[in-house]
């Protein structure tokens, strides 16, 4: 399964403060992601396959408040907890949109998210998961069925080059390995793979991916 994230420009940055104690909660909102439409990175998510597994995110993540993400754009799936700026606190769907909010949490990098709102800074947001591609009839590449979203994260100035989204680690898969999520060449995922059943790759997939999710 591929790692693939996308960034979204579209973000309000929010800072609202309490009358009574006039402590300040910072927050970001807007379009975190999108369906049935080719993104920078040539990438169309179906509605079908991206509306189900926000509802599932929004389930198992968004209301058991472990829906954290970072600053920066990780190299990889896993989430670090040293690293975390943001717990998203909703997820909705308008149209082909997702529409999300995120409250800055208290932590270091936190702080530095704050810091820059408060200096005026441009800074959107990147989402991060694990799935397969397969080009379409119109040579797009559709993110097929088998596709978790894994975190949100804040990204500086997504309207710079593509390298904020095409990072090295992208266009790697990932395995596990004594316990471990290690990047691998494809070769070797399709190897492990090659041990499943034919009709049952897809499930091996998932499985996989769940597994992983369910350690974070």
């Amino acid at each position: 399964m591929l790692l693939i994230t996308e960034t979204t420009e579209d973000i309000k940055l929010i800072c609202e403060a309490d009358e009574e104690s006039g402590k300040k909660d910072y927050y970001i909102e807007g379009i975190f992601m999108q369906a049935e439409q080719k993104n920078r990175n040539g990438r169309v998510y179906p509605e079908k396959t991206l509306m189900k597994e926000v509802k599932r995110y929004n389930k198992e993540y968004v209301t058991n408040s472990r829906a954290m993400g970072e600053l920066g754009h990780p190299e990889g799936p896993t989430a670090n907890l040293e690293r975390v700026s943001h717990l998203i606190k909703e997820m909705k769907v308008e149209g082909n949109n997702i529409i999300g909010k995120a409250k800055i949490l208290d932590t270091p990098y936190g702080q530095i998210v704050k810091n820059l709102i408060d200096e005026g800074a441009k800074l959107g947001v990147s989402s991060r998961g694990m799935g397969s591609l397969k080009k379409n009839e119109a040579g797009v590449n559709e993110v097929q069925e088998d596709f978790m979203l894994a975190a949100v994260d804040i990204v500086a100035d997504p309207s710079a080059p593509d390298a904020f989204v095409n990072g090295v680690m992208e266009n790697k898969e990932w395995v596990w390995e004594n316990g471990v999520l290690q990047p691998r060449e494809i070769e070797n995922m399709q190897a492990e793979l090659s041990k499943a059943d034919r009709r049952k790759i897809d499930e091996a997939k998932v499985k996989m991916f769940k597994y992983f999710l369910s350690r974070l």
